[in-house]
């Protein structure tokens, strides 16, 4: 099943590069070819790596990689028409089966290519063709181009890492000792931390640097008002009501993290889940990433652990102590690390009970899903050109495993549950306002809370 496929009334259609001067055509045009420049210059710069390791037949596999990314830069330059993965991988049968159902939806009138699609698809699926590339050519199938710029994000934020797991270590000293409003303080505190974290995306900036330099825990008063939607008391009362329903039904309480990116945010998912369990607002925490390199900045199961390693090995008391505190986390069970294949296919979120029954049934489990970041936004609401009073609810179309809330700063032209004339007043101020990562959400649903009005 596809989105598309179901010709609901009302539902707008999806952003496209098709309209020029539109923030989706930009993309296309300048940022997607300069993310796979960058691709193709790091694959490069890595050769003699490459060639030390692999001998001959890394210079081989340099090479030929580039020669499939240099093509994928050309066919999205020129507009070429998307064609099939040729790889056996996993996935490459539903990717291909997705564009065939884009096919049938256009017609025999015009192909399924990079400018007349929908955005969303042709920018996931430029990912899935750079893995594509390294897949094709061992032995270096398995190298992370964007290794490096996530790496020197989390250096370049050292300080801000260092900043909020001091003030994290000042929390969990005294958390036994804290009234329930103190609680609720520290919570909304470090979820809004967690929040601004997002603003370091590097897909974004096309991979330039987007490191945190200081930590957000000082400017959180002055941010406040940039929350265009801020549901965290409901989030918070979400939490207290599924403790009280855990106490007296003898449960656990789960919440799940969809994650977005690897550095300083990734640091500021980890501080709110570890204060999440160690103030009891939750007995588990699932964490879900990407199973391949994504969107530049993405976490995988590797930056997940690498992360908890660098932060173990640091030259700092507190980063290291609260480090060795989320391994023990791991080790027991409290938190652990999932990845599925549907998190890196282009679908809209409201696909995922027809197409990954297994992950839906899985978030089903959980007593709330953080939502990290624009890209899972695009996806909970389909990337669509929805006017910005519709209902959050509505915008999902459907899609709701288990109460959800997304932590979001704005970075794509999609934004919806505005109250009427919010979006007309910051168009005239900002006309670039969903756009430049200045303003956020912590957007909430539940079909329970909705059941009840």
């Amino acid at each position: 099943m596809m989105a598309a496929d179901q010709t609901v009334h009302g539902v707008p259609p999806s952003l496209s590069a098709k309209v020029v001067g539109s923030f989706a055509y930009l993309t296309v045009r300048d940022r997607l070819p300069t993310i796979l420049t960058k691709v193709i210059d790091t694959i490069h710069r890595n050769k003699n790596k490459f060639f030390e390791e692999y001998g001959e037949e890394g210079i081989q596999a340099e090479k030929q990689t580039i020669g499939l990314l240099s093509k994928m830069r050309n066919e999205l330059q020129t507009d070429k028409p998307v064609i099939p993965l040729t790889d056996s991988l996993q996935d490459a049968e539903c990717w291909n089966q997705y564009l065939q159902k884009h096919q049938k939806l256009h017609g025999d009138q015009e192909s399924v290519s990079w400018f007349k699609s929908p955005w969303l698809y042709v920018e996931c699926y430029m990912y899935r063709r750079i893995h594509e590339a390294l897949w094709l050519n061992p032995p270096i199938s398995d190298y992370d181009v964007f290794n490096e710029g996530k790496t020197q994000s989390f250096f370049e934020s050292q300080q801000a890492v260092m900043s909020i797991c001091t003030h994290l270590e000042g929390v969990n000293s005294n958390i036994e000792n804290l009234s329930k409003n103190q609680l609720f303080e520290h919570f909304n505190k470090l979820l809004q931390v967690s929040l601004w974290g997002n603003k370091c995306d590097l897909s974004i900036s096309a991979g330039q640097d987007n490191s945190q330099k200081t930590s957000p825990i000082d400017s959180l008063v002055s941010l406040q008002p940039l929350i265009l939607v801020n549901d965290s008391n409901t989030v918070w009362s979400t939490l207290i009501s599924a403790q009280t329903h855990a106490r007296s039904e003898k449960t656990t309480v789960r919440v799940d993290i969809v994650l977005d990116n690897a550095g300083f945010e990734l640091v500021t998912d980890l501080v709110l889940a570890d204060f999440l369990v160690s103030s009891g607002l939750a007995h588990e925490v699932h964490f879900h990433g990407k199973s391949i390199p994504w969107f530049v900045s993405d976490v995988t199961a590797h930056d997940f652990q690498w992360t908890i390693q660098q932060t173990m090995a640091a030259n700092h008391k507190c980063m290291s102590k609260i480090g060795y505190q989320w391994k023990s986390h791991l080790k027991d069970g409290v938190w652990s690390y999932h990845d599925h294949p549907f998190w890196t296919q282009p679908n809209e979120f409201c696909d995922m009970a027809a197409d990954a029954p297994d992950l839906y049934a899985n978030l089903k489990g959980a007593d709330l899903v953080l939502f990290k970041g624009d890209l899972n936004y695009r996806k909970l609401v389909g990337d669509r050109d929805w006017d910005h009073t519709v209902g959050f609810g509505t915008a999902l179309q459907g899609f709701g495993p288990a109460p959800l809330c997304s932590l979001r700063t704005l970075k794509a032209n999609v934004q919806v549950g505005l109250q009427p004339g919010q979006a007309e007043k910051l168009t005239s101020h900002e006309p670039d306002w969903m756009t430049c990562s200045k303003y956020a959400v912590i957007q909430f649903y539940s079909s329970k809370a909705e059941q009840k009005d």
